[in-house]
């Protein structure tokens, strides 16, 4: 399983052993998971750490595989969201976490199996679904207005929504994004890393490869040796954007846009709103779910087709909006009429 066999010397505890052995060998080993997976699972054994320091006075560095038990975790979990404050979602990223790791446990010490399993049969808690966020096209042509191409800052700015919005990138794909990612020669394509370290192909428009060029240019990409490697997008600080810097980028023009006209703006707007945009727009286009699955690098259709129902949800209102109701004594009461319920009865027994 790409872990550690021997058992733990007197100073160490069986947990901390297998900690090691899941984080820096199982998982990008066996599981070839990305630096980002494998940070978040780090993340929920720091919190649980915490939790059993600060909630259950236990000691980290004496905490052992018997501790940890499912009634534990629940509690632990319970904690996230009452004291953390996290949401469901996170809550569940965690708990996916812990069952991982006591998939791996299982492997290396069969003698906690029974304990692994009550661990791995633990539920999800069930997410209320989002509303999903996206921008008409007279929104989106407002937003990418936004940006001051005068300046350096707002030609990079708009290079980055043009972008996002273009490839339906994951915010963490476009800030991984390398020079030698893009290609600006007909047919344009970027390539993007997403989850799983799956590598995917995204044809972008001719529009959007003459604005790269022009932001490469400026910054001095082409044609100079050694910056293939080079972040595309990058701070005051010749670094890579982060997550929040590419999320406060994005919110500082739609607060600009909402000045200009708010009626345009889809309610809570996040770097991932411009992912649904364009699954939504390719939508509307006739683009078949097959081929925007493709883009957005979805690993089943099934994921793919939440998209379809937006739209038919925003069709319905459409209809809805455009005829009136029938007051309520015009609509026949079905119930009323035995012998139409009787034959529905029928048809569907």
């Amino acid at each position: 399983m790409g872990g550690s066999s021997r058992r733990p010397t007197m100073n160490e505890t069986d947990f901390a052993l297998h900690i090691n052995g899941f984080l820096l060998r199982y998982l990008p080993g066996q599981r070839n998971l990305s630096t980002n997976t494998i940070t978040s699972y780090r993340d929920a054994f720091k919190l649980f750490l915490v939790f059993c320091e600060t909630d259950r006075k236990m000691k980290a560095d004496k905490i052992r595989i018997s501790d940890i038990t499912p009634e534990l975790l629940t509690e632990y979990f319970a904690w996230l969201e009452r004291v953390r404050h996290c949401g469901v979602g996170t809550r569940n990223q965690r708990l996916a976490a812990f069952k991982s790791f006591f998939h791996y446990v299982a492997s290396m010490q069969p003698e906690h199996l029974l304990n692994c399993q009550r661990i791995l049969d633990l539920p999800m808690k069930k997410v209320a679904r989002r509303a999903m966020n996206y921008f008409s096209p007279e929104g989106l042509h407002l937003l990418l207005s936004q940006p001051d191409t005068r300046t350096s800052k707002g030609r990079r700015d708009h290079a980055l929504l043009v972008l996002l919005y273009d490839t339906a990138a994951r915010v963490q794909e476009i800030i991984d994004l390398r020079v030698r990612d893009v290609r600006l020669e007909q047919p344009a394509t970027v390539t993007l890393y997403g989850k799983g370290r799956k590598t995917r192909v995204v044809p972008v428009t001719a529009k959007t490869a003459s604005i790269m060029e022009g932001y490469f240019q400026e910054k001095g990409l082409i044609g100079r040796s050694g910056v293939l490697d080079f972040p595309v997008f990058m701070n005051s600080r010749k670094c890579k954007l982060s997550r929040a810097g590419v999320a406060y980028i994005l919110s500082k023009h739609v607060k600009s846009m909402s000045i200009e006209d708010s009626r345009h703006v889809p309610g809570s707007v996040s770097p991932h709103c411009l992912r649904h945009t364009k699954a939504v727009h390719l939508l509307r286009s006739g683009v078949p779910l097959i081929y925007i699955r493709d883009i957005l690098g979805h690993v089943s259709i099934i994921t793919t087709e939440i998209y379809a129902k937006v739209d038919a949800e925003e069709k319905r209102k459409a209809l809805e909006d455009a005829y009136e109701v029938p007051s309520q004594d015009i609509i026949p009461n079905w119930e009323k009429d035995r012998g139409l319920m009787s034959w529905l009865s029928e048809l569907c027994g």
